[in-house]
């Protein structure tokens, strides 16, 4: 039975026209084997394979054919087997780990439930701990504040708290500011890139954690992007930052928990994972059920969070990202024949449409299929196709001081190799080994098949 159960919720992940037929062959199926009884199964159906064996006919029956991966579930309409996040299950599922304790929680706006309900309000209203503090990261707790301004610390007055900033005088908790705390909970919606910084804000906390003897749980969220997706040249030691805390891709293909889990190789801190149920490293965030939160002041859509690393890596390269990361282009270039050079190579899931922006040439980036459409690599294709055209400015280490190219690239050697005019292709085999070292390195600490 468990083998069925799983191919239809692999099958559930993919809700194309293809797939579609597929399920329905796999439900008849199934629902054939079902008739035969004994002569199939050593144990008889229990309740509630026979209710989601229900739900599946039932969703089966009024599935569309048209293609509804471009276009989030609606947000007062529950999928039958939406994704269950990490902050849904702490009350019900996991409060022993916060019961009777004085809490912290690391949070923005993007924390929510799937009603939209905030966890530091669910929390202050939980009669079982003391909530005390919260933290808030980039963006500030509401999540309006520009990328890279510093967020000041102040108090809430509705919930009479503090609001200690972790992108201002400090990026990591300060043993004063955890003194009336024993339990550290991390809650915020990441989108898939290593440069992101709420997960640099996460590496932190935990080693405040570790250093002020503190526990913290992470409560689990989707990778929008998905976790098949991982590429890019992985990060050297020299080049660690707060855009780049660890050892990993561009694209690392990892939840928060995983990434916890990861990171704590190094940190050794007391760590508890309230994982999510529901969810598969095959899924996009559109496979979640779940409404898509703007995560940061330009990422108000998930089309803005899978372009990120596809437009947002060109700093100081005189190619830049517009229409919040769907756009991207720069002076100097002619927007119809690099959209033909784009499209020549036919990547998966992406369409590119010239179009002009004032004085400058690009593309709009239009996804075609979100499952095969792979952000970091489409953005190396876009920035070495560029350089071939029109030779890029590469910002290189300097007296010491080392660019924010090269900080997001996580090394000189994607400079280099634009230095070198050297095409997609070759600068995508020069660091697959890589990738693969790190994929089989990120095993040990996944969570989801």
């Amino acid at each position: 039975m468990t083998k069925y159960l799983y191919e239809l919720e692999i099958a559930d992940c993919f809700l194309q026209k293809e797939v579609i037929i597929i399920k329905k062959l796999l439900t008849l199926s199934l629902i054939m084997t079902l008739a035969m009884g004994s002569l199939a199964f050593s144990n008889p159906i229990t309740e509630d394979e026979y209710s989601y064996l229900r739900e599946v006919l039932l969703s089966l029956n009024n599935t569309q054919t048209t293609n509804p991966i471009a276009e989030a579930p609606a947000q007062n309409v529950v999928p039958y087997y939406q994704t269950v996040l990490g902050n849904e299950r702490l009350l019900s599922e996991y409060s022993h780990l916060i019961d009777g304790n004085r809490v912290g929680i690391v949070t923005n706006h993007t924390g929510v439930n799937s009603k939209l309900e905030r966890t530091v309000d669910v929390l202050r209203a939980y009669p079982k701990i003391s909530l005390t503090s919260i933290y808030s990261p980039e963006h500030g707790l509401d999540g309006t504040v520009a990328a890279g301004k510093y967020v000041e610390s102040y108090t809430d007055a509705k919930l009479n708290l503090p609001v200690y900033s972790l992108y201002g005088k400090t990026r990591k908790p300060s043993p004063e500011m955890l003194t009336n705390v024993d339990v550290l909970v991390f809650d915020m919606q990441d989108i898939g890139s290593r440069t992101y910084t709420y997960m640099s804000t996460l590496n932190y906390c935990m080693i405040a954690a570790k250093e002020n003897h503190k526990t913290l749980i992470v409560l689990d969220r989707p990778n929008p992007v998905g976790g098949l997706n991982v590429e890019g040249y992985v990060l050297e030691d020299k080049y660690k930052t707060f855009v780049g805390v660890d050892n990993m891709p561009m694209a690392h293909g990892m939840t928060a928990a995983e990434l916890a889990q990861f990171f704590n190789r190094n940190i050794g801190c007391k760590l508890e994972i309230v994982p999510m149920k529901n969810y598969t490293r095959a899924m996009v965030w559109q496979d979640t059920g779940l409404p898509f939160v703007q995560t940061s002041p330009n990422i108000p859509n998930i089309e803005s969070a899978f372009a990120y690393m596809a437009t947002g890596i060109g700093d100081g390269t005189g190619l830049g990202q517009g229409d919040k990361f769907t756009w991207v282009g720069g002076k100097g270039f002619n927007s119809q024949t690099l959209a033909n050079a784009l499209n020549a190579y036919k990547l998966p899931g992406i369409v590119f449409v010239p179009e002009d922006k004032g004085d400058k040439g690009g593309v709009k980036l239009q996804v075609t299929d979100y499952h095969s459409f792979n952000p970091a690599k489409t953005g190396v294709y876009i920035l070495a196709t560029a350089n071939l055209q029109k030779k890029l400015t590469v910002p290189v280490e300097k007296n010491g001081v080392i660019p924010m190219f090269e900080k997001n690239m996580g090394g000189s050697r994607f400079g280099q190799d634009l230095l070198n005019n050297r095409t997609p292709d070759q600068i995508v085999k020069s660091y697959s080994n890589e990738v693969e070292n790190f994929k089989n390195l990120r095993k040990q600490y996944l969570i989801y098949n």
